[in-house]
């Protein structure tokens, strides 16, 4: 990719991986940090990347001290999700030392990590490990698509709704009933409550004053407007964004309650402006179908996944289907699926997954349709039809 250094993870553990580096505190090998909290390890912030921001609490004045307020910690990742996405945690993971070193680089940096690779090869997934091995809680997720705009990863505004529920209370009617995830109370908030038809989007939640860093997975980021990537690079340089709609109402209403991207949470704006103290950890995803501006490039660290080896391939299916080593199905299946990967330019892992708990389930009776039925599973991704 042009304008930007890129590394390289080459899908294995092999070597020096087994053994972590002194300066590592993520070590990629899927178990959440023992008898360690991050916030005693974490270094700070360089100088050019140190933010001040602080929680607009009761007692807190906003104005960012040593000792000021921060948000709440993150809410714990729903475990069913993370099985979902990543499987069980398990000794002796293979950890990619490049994987390792640009998370560390990252985290230590406080710069957003561009994750490229072909699909299926994990780059999602990864922003799960991550937040499982640190402890940082649920991840925000934004999916870009084609549509998506800087402003709903910042905040939403419901200023239709707004307007309805002023003309209801206008007209002495009874308003309509809160939905069931607006703030506390907001059922029962007069229609110039502006708080209750506000809410911050993924990104507007990572940003918010924390003391640990938010996870913030940026998926599919190729596949936005052209004009996303350079949106973004006054929000990851200054850390902060404002919002008019409640700047607007600083001189009488400073301080404003809304709800964040996580469930059942509401913040305090104060001034309407939002300012992170850690930045968040940004895993922005690509699948390699465009470049992206060199400015915005210069504010990430570039990791390239090629597609897993068989060891590797292997980790992924004892962590979501559990030992199968005694099972010579699998090892064949695990074999096979490396060597039609690198002819076929990349499946993806999923693919792996879907023929070996065919196999094993006991839901399919293998006969001699099995060939078949293997070659469609594992279709090719560059939508190039077989013979």
């Amino acid at each position: 990719m042009t304008g930007a250094a890129q590394f390289e993870g080459n899908g294995t553990g092999a070597g020096s991986a087994r053994l972590p580096r002194p300066w590592w505190i993520y070590r990629g090998n899927g178990l959440p940090l023992h008898d360690i909290e991050l916030a005693d390890v974490l270094p700070g912030a360089p100088p050019w990347r140190t933010f001040t921001g602080s929680s607009a609490s009761a007692n807190g004045d906003g104005t960012g001290g040593a000792q000021a307020p921060v948000e709440p910690p993150a809410p714990p990742q729903d475990e069913a999700e993370l099985r979902r996405r990543l499987g069980a945690t398990r000794e002796g993971m293979v950890a990619d030392p490049t994987e390792v070193d640009l998370v560390n680089a990252a985290l230590i940096l406080r710069r957003p990590l561009l994750v490229t690779g072909r699909p299926g090869t994990g780059k999602s997934s990864l922003a799960y490990r991550i937040s499982r091995e640190l402890g940082l809680g649920r991840v925000l997720r934004w999916p870009v698509t084609s549509r998506t705009t800087l402003s709903s990863g910042l905040y939403r505004y419901d200023a239709v709704g707004r307007i309805h529920a002023a003309a209801t209370s206008d007209s002495g009617t009874t308003a309509p009933a809160a939905p069931a995830d607006a703030p506390s109370g907001a059922g029962d908030a007069p229609s110039s409550d502006i708080g209750a038809f506000l809410e911050l989007g993924p990104l507007g939640t990572a940003l918010l004053p924390h003391a640990l860093p938010r996870v913030l997975l940026v998926d599919e980021f190729d596949k936005s407007d052209m004009d996303l990537p350079n949106d973004l690079l006054d929000v990851f340089e200054a850390g902060e964004f404002t919002i008019p709609e409640l700047a607007r109402l600083r001189g009488h209403r400073p301080v404003v309650e809304v709800r964040s991207d996580d469930p059942d949470r509401t913040v305090l704006i104060r001034d309407g402006r939002v300012r992170c103290r850690e930045f968040p950890l940004v895993v922005v995803t690509s699948n390699d179908e465009r470049e992206f501006p060199p400015a915005f490039l210069r504010r990430c660290l570039h990791l390239h996944v090629r597609e897993p080896e068989r060891d590797r391939l292997a980790d992924i299916v004892a962590a979501h289907l559990g030992s199968r080593d005694d099972d010579p199905r699998v090892a064949e299946l695990i074999r096979l699926f490396a060597e039609r990967s690198a002819q076929e330019n990349g499946l993806a892992t999923d693919q792996l997954l879907n023929s070996i708990w065919l196999a094993t389930s006991g839901a399919y009776s293998r006969g001699a349709d099995w060939e078949a039925l293997l070659r469609a599973v594992w279709h090719r991704l560059d939508g190039v039809r077989e013979p």
